[in-house]
């Protein structure tokens, strides 16, 4: 390039450097519709898309703030739910302990009270069976008793009425006697329990 500035010899040293006035006239022109053009058509439009988008973000952040705010309410609503579960769970429970002590103290009772009428039944038996005995025993004893004291006596005891009253010294003499133990213990305690 240099040989050729040489040649043109003329506009000295700068000349290669800087263009002719009428192409930085020229250059300046288009430069001026460029920017014309740029501001008119382009600059609004890209300052649209801009401000649109900023708006769709401001937008997302919104929604992001009101989700974060939503999951907040709705985990506070999920956590007094859980507590609200947890002590209707407590009343539940304590309502089915006491309803269980109320069946276990009901179902003592009634327990109680039929195993004091099996025994209360059990004693009236022990004592009806203990007087039959007694009875029979009375009849036993009164027949032997005659029949020895007939043997002793050699006669025949045709007087009921001497009988009767010799048979009962023997059975009063029989009660008055000390109970042999073992044998007329348990019937003597029953009786006087139902007594």
């Amino acid at each position: 390039m240099l040989p050729l500035a040489a040649e043109g010899g003329q506009g000295g040293g700068t000349a290669f450097i800087l263009p002719p006035a009428y192409e930085i006239f020229w250059a300046a022109i288009v430069l001026l519709l460029i920017l014309l053009v740029v501001g008119r058509y382009a600059l609004p439009r890209l300052y649209a898309v801009l401000d649109e988008r900023a708006r769709r973000i401001q937008e997302g952040l919104d929604l992001a703030d009101k989700a974060k705010q939503d999951q907040a309410d709705a985990e506070k609503r999920a956590t007094r739910l859980v507590d609200e579960a947890r002590r209707e769970a407590a009343r539940i429970r304590d309502n089915a302990q006491s309803e269980a002590k109320e069946i276990v103290a009901k179902a003592r009772t009634d327990a109680q009270a039929e195993a004091a009428g099996i025994i209360e039944g059990a004693q009236r038996q022990i004592l009806a069976e203990k007087q039959a005995a007694q009875i029979s025993l009375r009849t036993d004893v009164g027949m032997l008793a005659s029949t020895l004291a007939e043997r002793i006596v050699g006669e025949h005891l045709s007087d009921t009425a001497l009988s009767e009253r010799v048979i009962d010294r023997f059975l009063d003499e029989l009660e008055t006697m000390e109970p042999v133990e073992g044998l007329d213990a348990g019937v003597d305690s029953s009786a006087e329990a139902t007594r």
